[in-house]
């Protein structure tokens, strides 16, 4: 007779057998039909888990003890994670078998969310490096004026331990047990640049009566990292968004390019000029792709709402591209019906609003990117139901040594 939410409490220790995997890192075991969710596990774990949270469908365990190892299952590479941050996630996980885990995840999570929603096969994409690939970092300043990690769940900062992600060259020297020292309470931003140049802009809450939120002060560099992708340069603040893995930028330019140049003679364009919308565009990564195969004469509207993105661009010159400081969601009712769109929303989504709009417009292609598998598998399911077809789809394991990874996703309008 299966178990009643009365028979599990927290507390009870549990052998469990970790049979797939969660969106998020976590394992799943069955136990009396009831789904456990166990962070740090892998298919094939035998473990010993204490209960630490019941609801009625499932419930939630933490490791106390490996009783059989997954084949899946390594030594841990990172030791900020071994010493108790939570940075690299998948830090034992065998980096072999990271990307095709990661792929049944991505299966996983559109079948459940998107179900009966046509898609391709998953093409999978694994940039390398695997360590040392990260080029941006923040960290917590803790009382002692050291630089670390938290630790998961935790406002704890693990100092004193360098992380698998990053190379000694990015911050070996404020990683170090006796590393340079900052203000305690503050956040640290680290960016190297293509020209190998470092960043460091410290970040802390602004005094009571201010008006900004936060109070940036460079400590290093300009604080304006400069980033080299298909032969163009892109001038980027410290504190804005850019890929985090040193080869990112350059996979995912690339494989706009190839996806849109063999699609571009199938294009109905609407008139001589062809128009074409980057949202969430940042610093404008997109547009010399859609410039390039699209013609110069394109008009390129890149909307982003953060300031700190809105840095000049001079090496977008050649192109027809205006950008808006504004939502994605009031811009794309103002802007010139397009041929083409780009989106690269945040984790939570480009939802059912923006997907809506966009899709009203008519576009003859769209380019999603996603880099969270449920949002993603819910703006497909909203595209579906607008009239839109999936083409192709690409998980990109851009995160290596964590649970997170990067979804890139053609669409053309049905008909």
């Amino acid at each position: 007779m299966p178990s009643t939410p009365q028979d599990l409490h927290p507390g009870q220790e549990k052998e469990l057998s970790i049979t797939r995997m969660a969106h998020g890192g976590e394992g799943i075991a069955l136990l009396d039909g009831r789904v456990v969710f166990v962070r740090g596990a892998y298919p094939g774990d035998v473990l010993k888990a204490e209960i630490t949270r019941v609801k009625k469908n499932f419930a939630r365990a933490e490791i106390r003890e490996v009783i059989q190892d997954s084949e899946m299952r390594v030594p841990q590479r990172c030791p900020a994670t071994a010493a108790g941050a939570g940075c690299c996630d998948f830090g034992d996980l065998d980096p072999t078998r990271e990307a095709q885990l990661k792929k049944e995840i991505l299966a996983d999570q559109v079948g459940r969310l998107a179900r009966g929603i046509h898609r391709p096969p998953i093409e999978v994409i694994d940039l390398t490096p695997k360590d040392g690939w990260r080029t941006r970092v923040r960290l917590r300043v803790a009382g002692s004026g050291l630089a670390g990690f938290r630790a998961p769940k935790s406002t704890d900062i693990i100092t004193g331990y360098s992380c698998a992600q990053i190379s000694d060259e990015v911050c070996g020297d404020i990683l170090a047990p006796d590393g340079r020292r900052f203000e305690p309470g503050t956040e640290i931003i680290i960016a190297l640049d293509s020209q190998g140049q470092r960043h460091i802009v410290e970040s802390r809450k602004a005094p009571r009566g201010r008006r900004v939120e936060k109070v940036e002060r460079v400590v290093e560099g300009s604080g304006v990292a400069r980033q080299q992708v298909m032969a163009k340069t892109f001038d980027v603040p410290a504190t804005a968004f850019w890929q985090a893995h040193m080869n990112a930028a350059g996979c995912y330019s690339g494989l706009l390019y190839t996806w849109l140049l063999e699609e571009v003679e199938d294009l109905a364009i609407r008139g001589p000029h062809p128009v074409a919308w980057d949202l969430y565009g940042g610093v404008g990564l997109f547009v010399p792709v859609l410039g390039e195969v699209l013609g110069r004469d394109t008009s390129i509207h890149s909307v982003e709402l953060s300031p700190s993105a809105r840095c000049p661009q001079p090496g977008l010159a050649d192109y027809q591209v205006t950008f808006h400081n504004t939502r994605v969601e009031k811009a794309v009712s103002t802007l010139q019906k397009p041929d083409v769109v780009v989106l690269d929303p945040p984790r939570t989504g480009a939802g059912k609003d923006v997907v809506n709009k966009v899709a009203a417009s008519r576009p003859q292609l769209v380019i999603h990117i996603g880099c969270d598998p449920a949002t993603f598998a819910r703006d497909m399911k909203t595209w579906a139901e607008n009239g839109y077809r999936m083409r192709r789809m690409t998980m990109v394991n851009a995160f290596p040594g964590t649970h997170h990874f990067e979804i890139l996703s053609l669409f053309d309008r049905e008909n």
